[in-house]
């Protein structure tokens, strides 16, 4: 089935095939995200009003919507024009006036004929003493009024859409849901008492009452479901894509690793043991491996991670270490250099800079298998770089490539073996919806010697008393950083500029003792200006968030943020986590503009309290929705109509069992339900998993 099945065709047919909608109105819903009727089916009411018919106004608590039959009075027009007129009306217990700014005097006449009884429906609310009921929603005849819904669901808008045009567009789609088979799984649709999907999509878009339009709302949960489902089922045929592809077995016997952790000043945590041994078990499998290595800050992913580069090693491979800037694959470097010179293997570090003869020595090398080890950015990648027998291809700081990235860096090696890193510690719903179709092996602990960062709240308004603290640090031979929130001054953000406060701190502590690091600097500058501060020849370095990711620099044991309450948590968690790698005790000063409330001081006491970062990274969820958490434009995070990641994580977490348990029971979706599953991927658009199952 690699085209669209015919009974869907209605679902994605245009919006002007609709009642109501025309070229004007389809551009307007374009706005909101909905460009056929099936958008339309996922785009469900967010609110709703109580519409049921009331004996008085006087039954409720005003201000409200009312409902209620009402005897006409008199009509006043309005003394000026614009001005309002009003119609007086009765109801059983009480009068109250119908106002309407705008209106002509005979269309009113028309809609509210004195002496006459109408059902009207509208916000009621009190106005100088007197209720009032502005423009009403509907003004109808009371034999008219028993097709008004008694709870009315109410949509999200843009400029040129009403709500009765958005209802009568989703009534008309509504009438084109084809009679589908079920692909959820039997026993978890009994468990949950959910209904059918088409069952399921005609509900959420009637309910009754506002209970009806919670997550947690059968028909809701149901679409939210199968949305998830779509999702994880692309993504467990992208794994079972990856494993298809012929992995190489990569079975190490230990005499590497063995040399390297007699060489260690400790013993590896319960958390990097349990990494390795699931890591181990991986390459010595028939399948590729393709596994997450997620660790907070300071966890020890790097040993991890060089234990799975040395089984590649052992079993007579090569492996490679990949990060996405330059700072980084040297930082890289210089870590694994002392390990690697324990387990007596050659390691090399290829980088953009590598020019002429010794470029192609390096290369050589490396086609040959005399070098075993490489570190570098994704240039190790481009055409020229030819491995002898690559086994194992480690990526570092993933959120910064995509799923398609991932494949591609799979098809580089031949069937070599997968391990990205990430030093974000991320909620374990986003990681299911971001990494599903990997593995995952996590580091929930810290290693032996990490003392913890002592974190302080400082108004800015002391910042006489940062600076002396500075001074006495400096003086003992410590080193410290700066983070500033912009690059260049401006007039609207009030916000210290990163070279301002470096031109202020420099007359402060002396030429040549501070740097100065942004993201606007030349690559050669930049690295320059790390180098310098890694080698001790500055003390201070004043940056933007350049920093926020890997540098490492165990001497520097203060960290001050600038206007920390702009920056968001998982950064400030990032930044801290800068310091505290060394010998010396850390603190980290949060600079904040008094007065501190609302989301920034919560996220600043957040901080004060813990330095466990996958605590950090739920509460970061919970205050900013999952797209700001991974900023959604780069992290390839899905975005769904329905599901809301932030309160159904556990259904994503069903929803992954299940496409995988389908999958491995049904590879090529040939059963009744493997086929309704297909179909639900085409009406869910994912076009790469129709993909996979045609070239699978």
């Amino acid at each position: 089935m690699s085209t669209r099945p015919p009974e869907l065709f209605p679902l994605f047919a245009g919006l002007e095939t609709l009642p109501g909608v025309g070229e004007k109105t389809a551009r307007a819903f374009a706005q909101i995200g909905v460009e056929k009727p099936r958008d339309l089916i996922f785009t469900l009411p967010h609110s709703g009003i109580d519409r049921r018919l009331r004996r008085s106004i006087r039954e409720v608590v005003l201000p409200a919507t009312v409902t209620v039959e009402v005897e006409i009075g008199g009509h006043v027009a309005a003394r000026r024009k614009g001005g309002p007129a009003r119609v007086m009306v009765r109801d059983v217990a009480t009068e109250f006036q119908l106002v309407f700014f705008h209106a002509k005097g005979d269309w009113l006449e028309k809609q509210l004929p004195s002496g006459q009884r109408r059902v009207i429906s509208g916000r009621v609310e009190i106005f100088d003493g007197v209720a009032q009921m502005a423009h009403p929603d509907h003004i109808l005849r009371p034999e008219e009024a028993r097709g008004l819904p008694d709870f009315e669901p109410v949509y999200a808008l843009a400029a040129g859409l009403t709500q009765r045009g958005v209802a009568r567009a989703v009534q008309g789609a509504l009438t084109r849901l084809p009679v589908v088979a079920e692909w959820a799984d039997a026993a978890l649709v009994a468990r949950e008492g959910w209904p059918g999907w088409a069952e399921a999509a005609a509900r959420a878009h009637a309910p009754q009452n506002m209970a009806d339009l919670a997550p947690t709302a059968p028909a809701r949960a149901r679409l939210a479901y199968d949305e998830l489902f779509a999702h994880q089922l692309t993504l467990a045929l992208a794994r079972s894509q990856l494993r298809r592809a012929k992995g190489r077995i990569s079975k190490g016997d230990g005499a590497l690793r063995a040399r390297t952790l007699a060489a260690l000043p400790f013993a590896p945590t319960a958390a990097q043991a349990r990494a390795m041994a699931e890591i181990a078990a991986d390459m010595a499998g028939p399948m590729r491996m393709n596994r997450l290595l997620q660790g907070d800050v300071g966890s020890g992913k790097t040993l991890v991670a060089f234990m799975a580069l040395l089984v590649a090693v052992e079993a007579g491979g090569q492996g490679v270490m990949m990060a996405p800037t330059e700072i980084l694959a040297r930082q890289h470097f210089d870590s694994l250099a002392p390990l690697a010179r324990a387990a007596g293997v050659r390691l090399e570090l290829l980088t953009g800079r590598d020019k002429g003869a010794e470029r192609a020595a390096k290369l050589a090398d490396l086609a040959a298998g005399r070098i075993a080890l490489l570190v570098g950015t994704h240039a190790v990648f481009q055409r020229e770089v030819e491995f002898a027998d690559l086994r194992l291809a480690v990526v570092d700081e993933q959120h910064r490539f995509g799923v398609a990235q991932r494949m591609e860096l799979g098809a580089k090696g031949r069937a070599a073996d997968m391990l990205v890193m990430t030093a974000t510690p991320i909620p374990r719903s986003l990681s299911l919806a971001q990494y599903g179709d990997m593995d995952i092996s996590l580091l929930d602990e810290k290693p032996p010697g990490r003392k913890p960062v002592k974190t302080a709240l400082i108004s800015t308004a002391r910042l006489d008393e940062v600076v002396a603290h500075l001074r006495r640090a400096l003086a003992e031979g410590r080193q410290a950083y700066w983070v500033c929130p912009l690059v260049e001054d401006s007039e609207t953000v009030d916000l210290a500029s990163a070279e301002e406060r470096f031109r202020a701190l420099r007359v402060v502590f002396g030429e040549g003792v501070v740097g100065l690091v942004h993201g606007q600097l030349p690559a050669a500058e930049k690295d320059a200006a790390m180098a310098d501060f890694v080698a001790g020849r500055t003390r201070l370095l004043v940056a933007t968030t350049v920093i926020e990711v890997g540098v490492n620099v165990p001497n520097a044991s203060i960290m001050v943020i600038e206007r920390a309450e702009t920056f968001g948590l998982a950064q400030l968690h990032q930044l801290r986590g800068r310091v505290g790698r060394g010998a010396a005790d850390s603190t980290c000063l949060m600079l904040y503009q008094a007065p501190l409330t609302g989301p920034g001081g919560r996220r600043l006491q957040i901080l004060r309290e813990t330095e466990d970062g996958f605590r950090i990274a739920e509460e970061d969820l919970a205050m900013r929705g999952a797209g700001d958490v991974l900023g959604t434009a780069q992290s390839g995070l899905p975005r769904f109509r329905v599901a809301d990641l932030e309160r159904q994580a556990g259904l994503m977490a069903v929803a992954q069992s299940d496409a995988r348990a389908l999958l491995s029971a049904d590879p090529g979706l040939e059963s009744p339900r493997g086929r309704a599953a297909r179909l639900l991927l085409w009406l869910m658009e994912q076009d790469r998993a129709i993909r996979l199952i045609s070239v699978g």
